[in-house]
Parts: C-alpha cells; sequence; structure tokens
C-alpha cells in the first residue's frame, strides 16, 4: 500500500462524500486499508509478483487499496498456462474455489498460510491437508526472501511510500513504468551476471 499524495480524506467524510473546508490536494479516488504492517493506509496499492527461483519482478501493476487480492493473483497468473506450476501468497489467498480451481484447471498448485478456526468443512481440510505440508512450508517460506523484498525494492527505487500523482489511471500507468522498468534493468543485470537487486545503476544510468 502506498499512501496518497495530499491529506488523508477520513473514511466517515468519504463515504458521505464530504471535503472539510480548506482540505486541498485531495486524491478523492484514493482508498482506505488496513495491513498488520502498516496498520491504516489512504492510497493506492500494488499487486507484485516475483519470481522464486531467480529474484525477477514478474508483475508490478496499480491496484485499489481495498481490492481483493486472491482473485487479482487469479486472474494475472492464468494468463502464463504451463508456465507456472507452483504459486505462492498470503493468507488473503486461503479460499478453496481458489485452490481447488488452479489446481483441476490449470494444473498449479497453490500454496498459502492457512487462516485459523476456517477449518470446518471436509473440503477445506482436504485443501489444509494437500497444501500445507512441511515441503510446501519450505516453499511458502521463500517469500521472505523474494516477493516481499522485490516490493520494497520498487518502491524504495522510486522513493513509492507516497504516490507521486493523484488518481486512479495516473497511478496505474506510472506504477506500470516503474515496473517494466525494474524487470528491463533486471534483465540487464541477469544477463550480466550480476546480482537482479542491485540494480539503481540499471534503472537511472548512475
Amino acid at each position: 500500500m502506498n499512501a496518497a499524495r495530499g491529506p488523508v480524506w477520513h473514511q466517515k467524510q468519504k463515504k458521505q462524500g464530504i471535503v472539510p473546508n480548506g482540505l486541498r490536494n485531495l486524491d478523492r479516488q484514493a482508498t482506505w486499508s488496513y495491513s498488520l504492517a502498516d496498520g491504516w493506509i489512504y492510497g493506492h496499492g500494488t499487486f507484485c509478483l516475483a519470481t522464486h527461483e531467480i529474484p525477477v519482478l514478474g508483475v508490478f501493476v496499480w491496484m485499489p487499496n481495498s481490492a481483493h487480492e486472491a482473485k487479482r493473483l487469479a486472474n494475472e497468473i492464468v494468463r502464463y498456462p504451463g508456465l507456472i506450476e507452483t504459486v505462492c501468497m498470503d493468507s488473503k489467498a486461503d479460499d478453496q474455489k481458489l485452490y481447488f480451481g488452479l489446481k483441476a484447471n490449470y494444473r498449479i498448485r497453490l500454496i498459502t498460510r492457512p487462516r485459523r478456526g476456517k477449518n470446518k468443512s471436509a473440503s477445506r481440510k482436504t485443501m489444509i491437508r494437500e497444501m500445507w505440508t512441511p515441503a510446501n512450508r519450505k516453499i511458502f517460506r521463500q517469500r521472505n526472501t523474494t516477493v516481499e523484498p522485490m516490493q520494497g525494492l520498487v518502491k524504495q527505487l522510486f522513493d513509492l511510500e507516497r504516490c507521486w500523482m493523484h488518481g486512479n489511471e495516473n497511478n496505474r500507468w506510472l506504477f506500470a513504468t516503474m515496473g517494466v522498468a525494474v524487470q528491463m534493468a533486471q534483465r540487464l543485470a541477469w544477463l550480466n551476471h550480476q546480482s537482479t537487486w542491485n540494480i539503481k545503476h540499471f534503472v537511472f544510468g548512475v
């Protein structure tokens, strides 16, 4: 999540469409969301995919802060039939329909941390038994050194703790451009047998 450019529009006032007097430079299209890491953020979100074996950015695109990440995940990965065998995501992807759908239709193994207290149905117990094995947990832990830092790399390179522009469309093309710039730089680094993390000089030419 990335904080909106300009002031915060409090949730109750946003729902009512009330803009307090003196609240200028407001991004009216930004949305509210909450995470354990960042707390409540008024702004715009990014959806990020990264490869596990070689740390390279796959996708970095705009999405609303309040959007459903698991549904976005399904839309993104089914574009690459035969190329993806396993995909890992946080507990927001803990969805039986998503798990069994990817397995049956695309032969993709979804690994995500099961939420506590939700293993009541027989199908859900089957999903957890198949998915949350010791071997899969080991794979899942790779997210700590690949996916999460990758999103942080993009944000650090472009000082993206706060959005550069207002509005959905502006941030949509800007975030996509940032993602492509990182992908191009990481390809150059990989071809030169260099780290795909240390790419600032490839992105900015310094």
